[in-house]
């Protein structure tokens, strides 16, 4: 069926991961006319797209793929071949912080977006439109552009800037039913063709009035302002947190007070652990570059607070644990609730519990951690890139914490539970029968306020969570 010549579009995604494979799932999803392949140079990641078990987790994709797999949705490692074929070429590839070398710990990478176009104007044999699906830092077209006009063969690229506003575990409804498509393109007559192009592929199944069209640059930098929003509400909420609980008052209450002022809106006030992902902490160390970059060292400041205030967050509620453990955890079992940054996703990028764990580690606790969706090999690779902690440098790592299979089981023994990640099951176990297998007393820190307080405390807890008073510290609430 793949060569069947009467497709209306071929499509290529350079690029099988978070992003990448749910895109193009929804896409041929809605466009039944349009052929799509996903290409990786890792047969592991395109292997595990065409098996039983796909290589990330989130609601609804699966049916997604089994609809249209191998009709008009295609996984493969053929990179050149189908470029080859296609008519528009998605980047969809990562675009890691650097870590060493001019702008490290801020400035993205954009190594992996530069080698994909280099690839795109060497085995293309036809004019292509270009499509910048990764986070990139404002300008990156105008590198891809110039590669691209480099082939000896005459060839016309158009470049297009097209950023995701996916959140993981939300992936499918948020493609099914996006706030906004934006596509940014060159504001000449072939840019705008080009533009005209994608917006027709969106036009399938977005009305046309949320598909708006920029210039290249607007459209790029709109992502890194968009998640550095966000994320600036996160730390604004946390940081009152703090004061919550040094006041007594209730971050929960202070939270509905200002989220019903329809100026301020009530999404992402809500109190947390710190926000984790993949996007979050590199859009703001990208945007602060940005700003350094062009002179602007106040803006770069401003921005670069809510990263500091993050970190604050996720060393304080270490602290606390320690704290109200009578200053030590040495040896103790500790039970985690949650790795993954988010419900409903299996990614640990940048996740809050990650840095906990290294700080628990440091105290030397014995750790057990049940997550329904985090695999263990994810969670030691990702601590060893971004903690640089493994089991070569950390001898005690393998034997210091545990993953667990069953809930029950990492509480058997346990001093305290730390709810870090906001899973909806975690509210619906029995907390008596937990209760009485755990040592005395018995401490849960809620990092996600997410569990009942009072029933906790009735039942004999000493229940510590982010926002709230201590009952234990103030006799006026």
């Amino acid at each position: 069926m793949s060569e069947e010549p009467n497709w209306k579009l071929k499509i290529c995604c350079m690029g099988a991961g978070y992003v990448g494979g749910p895109t193009m799932a929804v896409i041929a999803k809605r466009c039944p006319e349009i052929r799509v392949c996903v290409v990786d140079i890792s047969q592991k990641q395109i292997d595990a797209w065409n098996s039983a078990t796909l290589p990330l987790y989130e609601p609804g994709l699966r049916e997604v793929v089994d609809d249209c797999v191998n009709k008009n949705l295609f996984f493969s490692t053929d990179v050149e071949g189908e470029i080859q074929k296609a008519d528009i070429v998605f980047i969809s590839v990562n675009t890691p912080t650097k870590t060493q070398g001019i702008g490290a710990g801020r400035m993205a990478n954009i190594k992996n977006c530069e080698l994909c176009a280099r690839t795109i104007a060497k085995v293309s044999s036809s004019p292509k439109i270009v499509v910048e699906k990764s986070t990139v830092p404002v300008r990156t077209a105008q590198a891809i552009t110039r590669v691209l006009q480099s082939n000896d063969k005459g060839l016309d690229f158009q470049v297009l800037s097209n950023p995701e506003f996916l959140a993981e575990g939300t992936a499918i409804k948020d493609l099914m039913n996006p706030d906004r498509v934006l596509i940014g393109g060159q504001q000449t007559e072939a840019g705008l063709k080009a533009a005209e192009t994608l917006v027709s592929v969106y036009a399938h199944w977005v009305p046309r009035e949320q598909i708006l069209t920029t210039n290249l640059w607007s459209s790029e930098l709109s992502k890194l302002v968009a998640n550095a929003f966000l994320a600036q509400r996160v730390s604004s909420i946390n940081s009152i947190s703090a004061l919550c609980e040094a006041t007594g008052a209730d971050v929960q209450e202070i939270s509905r007070a200002v989220g019903m002022d329809e100026r301020i809106g009530k999404r992402f006030l809500q109190p947390s652990v710190g926000f984790g992902g993949s996007c979050f902490q590199k859009d703001i160390l990208n945007l602060v570059y940005l700003c350094e970059t062009y002179g602007l060292n106040e803006c770069a400041t401003y921005w670069n607070q809510v990263i500091l205030m993050n970190d604050f967050q996720k060393k304080r509620f270490t602290e606390k644990v320690v704290a109200n453990m009578f200053n030590t955890i040495t040896g103790k079992k500790i039970c985690m609730f949650g790795y993954a940054f988010k419900k409903d996703t299996g990614d640990v990028r940048e996740t809050p519990s990650m840095f906990v764990l290294r700080d628990l580690l440091q105290e030397q606790a014995k750790i057990h951690v049940y997550d329904p969706e985090v695999k263990r090999d994810d969670m030691w690779a990702e601590l060893d890139y971004t903690c640089g902690m493994n089991k070569e440098n950390t001898p005690s790592l393998e034997a210091s914490v545990v993953t667990a299979t069953d809930p029950y089981e990492a509480c058997d023994g346990a001093h305290a539970i730390l709810v870090l990640t906001e899973w909806d099951v975690f509210k619906t176990y029995d907390y008596k029968k937990i209760y009485e297998s755990m040592a005395k007393p018995a401490f849960v820190f809620d990092g996600r306020n997410l569990l009942d307080h009072a029933a906790l405390r009735d039942i004999g807890y000493e229940v510590h969570a982010v926002g709230k008073p201590d009952p234990n510290n103030f006799t006026d609430l």
